[in-house]
């Protein structure tokens, strides 16, 4: 499953968006795949966006989901080293 974020992801809009992404998650919920973020269009967040990122994470690995990110911005990267959960949002590889 692919959950597109968008290009603008602040705490402006963390509520909405998290509700949204698990709301699809669990309309997808019978859908074994992996739970893919792909945060590749993310050009304006800050560390709401990784709140929205660890709800979605929650969500899929409560549903037996494996759970990654995909496109990451460099300086989203950097903030979640700094907070220490940039384990918490792996990377496909």
């Amino acid at each position: 499953m692919l959950l597109k974020l968008p290009s603008v992801l602040t705490h402006a809009q963390a509520s909405d968006w998290s509700r949204s992404l698990k709301l699809a998650m669990r309309n997808a919920a019978a859908d074994k795949e992996p739970v893919i973020a792909d945060a590749s269009s993310m050009t304006q967040f800050d560390s709401s966006s990784l709140a929205v990122l660890l709800e979605c994470r929650r969500e899929a690995l409560a549903m037996g989901r494996i759970f990654w990110v995909q496109g990451l911005p460099p300086r989203l990267r950097q903030l979640a080293g700094l907070y220490g959960i940039a384990a918490l949002i792996p990377s496909p590889t």
